[in-house]
């Protein structure tokens, strides 16, 4: 017993003081390590952590703004919005995108193609930021995706106003459409404060008034759990709706325009002389704009930008076209007005003109024999013009051009806008290196040769003559207002200038007109009604030039534009019309019919108002 005491006693634990020192150090630095990754992630990263930590457990949700309303001049929406829904995923909530993809794409039947990524892509580096990967899903795809949530994690529904055109094609070049921004645009100071996502104004009023029509975004800030879904809003802010625009138009009158157009090319624009509102403006061929709302297939938009009769195209303020003997009126204004003729001034007209060793032919073959103003404008004889644009000359006709609102553009609120041409010696010298020839002044003084004219110049001249002598910046846009109907900008009437022409002649003018309509052979003859009231001029815009000779069966691209510009009634017009039919070929017998269907149309519609 005391043998074994003895050894207990005089036991050395030496051998394993070593061992015990090293484990103490392997403790110590554990703890060391422990404490420095606890100070690393608490103190070095804490921030950053948390706010991951947060974004994990708090979502900050965007609410789009509803774009303003667009109404006619009595208050009917002609633009709307309606909901669509876009589905996004957010990579961190997803763990396994691909999985998770290729189960969207399996429930809702979508081929490789269906599902897109826009704006970052999924490994950007952002894996809290939602990504778009499908849109305007519908509301069959919204129920598979809402009812299959668990299967679908990190994937998000957002509810997405979008435009909706009520007329379709009927005001499409009015109206306009919108679209993603582009990088372009981003870059642009005219988009200044935009963001990547926006949706903006592409074309039309959409585009003019985007400012105004865009609204505010607001946000919302929620509590999700680990699979993503919404547990609490812990925070809004309202999103706010952009401002309501009224136009000058009137959508029964625009109708009553479509149809009473039926020709394949060309433009109508109904416009009170009064004011310059306008009242009406189509163009064919048109397109549905509602085709632009969620991004237009690539198919699509070449079949549009492809086809030859350009039907994005808004000829009204963009077609260049030469006036024909519409462009008789400013001749026969600066005639008089310079003292060269007065209204009873006779000229002979035997069917030809001679200008030096070429022979100008009249429209008529035989001629109109001795006539005034008053019959030279009626029957549109060609001579009796040839010789008052050698009194005139070019430049002279060119002056008077600038004063009718010729030659630039006219301020409409529409993009896009063409200022035509006004051809001066000094132009052409510019242009092509060669002096001005008198026969060029011969085929300039009834409205053909180098002389262009946008259709909205020629109808608010000649609305300028049916109110006595007010040109007027054409007015589309009636005021802007708030939601609640606060007037937020007003748009009255805008006078541009007077005429520089007496009222004495604007009365020779109008007669005229009155004349062309009313009285026997008269070019504008289909337009006379029952009231006879209408005052109006036909022309027609040679396209190439053509030997008296050569038939008329040539290719619709070469054959000659219709054009007519008429006002009612002849003491105190309220309504001007021009219809212009691209290679539609006479305006008396083209342009004319439709013209008469869209007064008789207007007058109907005041009577049962």
């Amino acid at each position: 017993m005391f043998g074994n005491q003895d050894r207990l006693t005089n036991y050395d634990p030496g051998e394993f003081r070593e061992k015990i020192r090293l484990i103490k150090w392997l403790v110590l630095l554990a703890f060391f390590i422990l404490i420095s990754r606890l100070w690393y992630l608490q103190v070095v990263k804490g921030d950053n952590l948390r706010q991951r930590s947060e974004n994990n457990r708090i979502r900050i949700h965007e609410i789009k703004p509803l774009r303003g309303l667009i109404m006619d001049t009595h208050g009917n929406i002609l633009v709307d919005n309606q909901s669509s829904f876009d589905i996004s995923i957010i990579p961190e909530a997803a763990k396994n995108i691909e999985d998770v993809m290729n189960t969207l794409a399996r429930l809702c039947g979508w081929g490789p193609d269906a599902i897109f990524c826009e704006n970052v892509s999924l490994k950007s580096g952002r894996p809290f930021v939602p990504v778009r990967i499908g849109r305007n899903i519908g509301r069959d795809k919204l129920a598979i995706v809402e009812t299959n949530s668990m299967d679908l994690p990190g994937v998000v529904v957002d509810v997405v106003p979008v435009r909706e055109y009520i007329h379709g094609e009927t005001m499409a070049h009015i109206l306009g459409y919108v679209g993603d921004i582009s990088t372009s645009e981003l870059g642009g100071d005219a988009y200044s404060g935009y963001r990547s996502d926006d949706i903006v104004g592409k074309y039309g009023i959409e585009k003019y008034l985007d400012g105004y029509l865009k609204g505010e975004r607001g946000g919302e800030q929620t509590e999700v759990d680990a699979a993503g879904r919404r547990l609490n809003v812990l925070g809004k802010t309202k999103s706010v709706s952009g401002h309501n625009v009224l136009l000058t138009i009137d959508a029964d009158l625009q109708k009553i325009c479509w149809d009473a157009f039926d020709e394949k090319a060309g433009t109508v624009i109904v416009m009170d002389p009064h004011t310059g509102s306008v009242m009406a403006l189509i163009n064919k061929p048109s397109f549905e704009p509602n085709l632009f709302n969620r991004g237009i297939s690539g198919e699509r938009w070449k079949k549009l930008t492809t086809n030859p009769l350009c039907p994005l195209q808004n000829r009204a303020v963009s077609g260049q076209y030469p006036p024909g003997s519409t462009y008789k009126l400013l001749v026969a204004a600066a005639a008089l007005e310079e003292g060269l003729i007065k209204e009873n001034t006779k000229i002979f007209c035997d069917g030809t003109y001679r200008m030096g060793d070429r022979t100008f032919r009249c429209w008529k073959k035989g001629g109109h024999g001795t006539i005034d103003l008053h019959r030279a404008i009626v029957e549109s004889c060609d001579v009796y013009f040839y010789n008052l644009g050698e009194m005139l000359g070019v430049d002279k006709m060119a002056e008077y051009a600038a004063k009718f609102g010729f030659g630039y553009t006219t301020g409409i609120a529409l993009p896009g806008e063409k200022e035509g041409l006004i051809p001066t010696k000094e132009w052409k010298l510019k242009k092509y290196g060669e002096p001005w020839q008198k026969g060029e002044t011969t085929s300039l003084s009834i409205g053909q040769g180098f002389v262009l004219v946008t259709p909205v110049q020629l109808l608010r001249a000649y609305c300028a003559i049916a109110n006595g002598g007010i040109l007027y910046k054409p007015r589309l846009i009636k005021r802007i207002e708030t939601v609640n109907g606060q007037v937020v900008r007003d748009f009255p009437p805008e006078i541009e200038r007077n005429l520089p022409v007496s009222k004495k002649h604007i009365d020779v003018l109008k007669y005229a007109l009155w004349g062309a309509v009313n009285e026997p052979h008269g070019t504008g003859g289909i337009l006379k009604r029952e009231e006879k009231d209408v005052c109006g001029k036909t022309g027609t815009a040679q396209v190439i030039s053509l030997q008296e000779n050569e038939s008329d069966d040539i290719p619709y691209r070469f054959r000659d534009h219709a054009l007519l510009v008429c006002f009612v009634p002849y003491k105190d017009p309220v309504i001007a019309v021009l219809v212009v039919v691209e290679h539609g070929g006479h305006g008396g017998s083209v342009s004319a019919p439709i013209a008469r269907r869209i007064v008789d149309g207007y007058f109907n519609l005041k009577r049962k108002e």
